[in-house]
């Protein structure tokens, strides 16, 4: 099925490139869409007056013809590609998902699951981590 990969991050309204669980790798991307309304442009956040895209904006504005959008009503519908390693089984696989983020141990991620061992993935925003303890922790906790 090779998924299409984004040639520029122009493209995306969302990439990541990291490593799962220490030895599992990941890439995941969202294209962004065109404009429900006149279907000309990609629709994308809103741009200041000096060019500067507004990030942390909570809407999407199609820059054809500024329709707007509300944030989480567009990224409802849109879907993340992945490109995985698992880290449990090695297998090497691609999927795609709602681009939806729900609770997975105990932290808001894209969810997914392993193709060959079902071994539920997620990719959480940067720097947060699932809160399972690892085996060496719950031996540390049983010493007396």
């Amino acid at each position: 099925m090779a998924l299409k990969q984004p040639e520029s991050m122009d493209e995306c309204i969302y990439f990541t490139r990291r490593t799962l669980m220490g030895t599992g790798k990941v890439m995941a991307w969202v294209f962004k869409q065109p404009c429900p309304k006149c279907k000309k442009a990609m629709m994308g956040k809103p741009v200041d007056e000096k060019g500067h895209v507004k990030i942390r904006a909570k809407e999407y504005v199609c820059p054809a013809c500024k329709y707007t959008v509300e944030k989480s009503e567009y990224e409802d519908t849109l879907t993340c590609d992945i490109i995985y390693t698992c880290p449990k089984c090695k297998h090497q696989g691609e999927t795609s998902v709602p681009f939806k983020r729900k609770a997975w141990q105990g932290v808001k991620a894209i969810v997914f699951e392993c193709g060959k061992c079902k071994e539920k993935l997620g990719v959480t925003k940067k720097m947060k981590e699932g809160k399972k303890k690892s085996t060496e922790e719950i031996d540390d906790e049983d010493d007396f």
